[in-house]
């Protein structure tokens, strides 16, 4: 009989244990066939976002919306935010995909660009006084590499009046982020919640409703998910057009059942899981951890070059074992191996992955 598999890719990835007994309650309270202008609907959101309020500290002054996927917040920043000009921290695929972004919908924007592996000194970095919006990535997910928190609170003390838009796609809840430092924020839920994919998740103050409401005078800013509409229908618990409903109600429980079990010991959890990780790789003959610097090494998205070959072999004893371990992202498919470490990842498969390094 196949083991098991248990999947260590940075998303989609493992499912949170409790979805599969959330799915059968979805099927059976009919979720999946009621109207999203029903009450039962506007029960669910209002369930999922004082969830997610409660795990994540959010303000009451910042809304929460519903997207198809983190992807398409890049697009609702640049045209709800966005009137010619932002600026961009770039360290991996995803930061570069959300300036690229910019350029596509023919906004002026400028970036710096660190060295695969590398975080960023700020005290090298002038961000132009035209720039209406900051972008980074809390975590990269190509590359592993995390912004620390005390950066974005330099970069809000800096530059208050410029709106901070971070991608924590593959971070949160994990960090203990303060709200007060950003502007908005946004996430999907295929990777630390432990969700299907297919819905993203958008965070935005009162600074983004006023900035998009000045721009809806001068350009288009979208229809249907534009910042007006979503908090329209917001305010009554609803959303602007027929969401996932599904994902919307799961991550509403699995958002429960993290408060329930606490913040501080998820945050535990990924910390001990994570050592354990960068100790094995950092004693290995086989393996190199790619970020350096360990002030930007991410806790929950763990990157290693292969050192001799590729990383085929390796990848097939992890799956022999149960374990499907991510490859390298892009031009490092090949020689690199990412490993997630998500609220779904018990210590014990943590443990099993670092015996299979050790072993390797």
């Amino acid at each position: 009989m196949t083991e098991k598999l248990i999947f260590l890719t940075p998303g989609p990835s493992e499912l949170y244990f409790t979805v599969e007994d959330h799915l059968k309650i979805a099927f059976r309270e009919h979720l999946l066939s009621i109207s999203h202008r029903s009450a039962q609907f506007q029960e669910v959101v209002t369930h999922t976002t004082q969830e997610l309020r409660k795990l994540m500290n959010i303000p009451d002054n910042f809304y929460i919306v519903f997207t198809a996927s983190a992807t398409e917040v890049w697009e609702r920043i640049m045209e709800n935010l966005v009137e010619k000009t932002s600026f961009h921290f770039i360290n991996g695929t995803f930061s570069k995909r959300f300036y690229d972004t910019a350029i596509a919908l023919d906004r002026k924007s400028t970036q710096i660009t660190s060295e695969l592996g590398q975080g960023f000194d700020l005290e090298k970095v002038t961000i132009p006084d035209e720039a209406e919006v900051i972008g980074l990535a809390l975590n990269e997910t190509s590359t592993g590499v995390a912004m620390p928190l005390e950066q974005i609170t330099e970069l809000r003390a800096t530059y208050p009046e410029k709106l901070i838009a971070v991608d924590a796609v593959s971070a949160v809840p994990f960090p203990a982020l303060d709200f007060n430092q950003i502007d908005t924020l946004f996430f999907s839920v295929q990777k630390c919640f432990g969700l299907p994919a297919g819905l993203g998740v958008w965070i935005f103050n009162e600074r983004c409703v006023e900035k998009a409401q000045k721009l809806i005078q001068k350009q288009s800013i979208g229809f249907h998910h534009s910042i007006p509409s979503f908090i329209k229908q917001a305010d009554k618990n609803q959303t602007p057009c027929t969401p996932n409903m599904l994902n919307i109600f799961l991550l509403g429980k699995v958002a429960e059942d993290m408060n329930r079990y606490g913040i501080e010991n998820i945050r535990r959890d990924i910390n001990y899981k994570s050592a354990l990780l960068y100790h094995a790789l950092e004693n290995s003959s086989k393996f190199e951890i790619f970020v350096k610097n360990s002030n930007f090494q991410s806790k929950t998205v763990v990157v290693a070059d292969v050192l001799s070959g590729d990383n085929s072999e390796f990848l097939s004893v992890c799956r022999e074992k149960g374990l499907v371990v991510g490859t390298g992202y892009g031009s490092a498919k090949k020689s690199q191996i990412r490993i997630a470490n998500f609220p779904a990842h018990s210590k014990e498969t943590i443990e099993k992955l670092v015996d299979i390094i050790q072993n390797y």
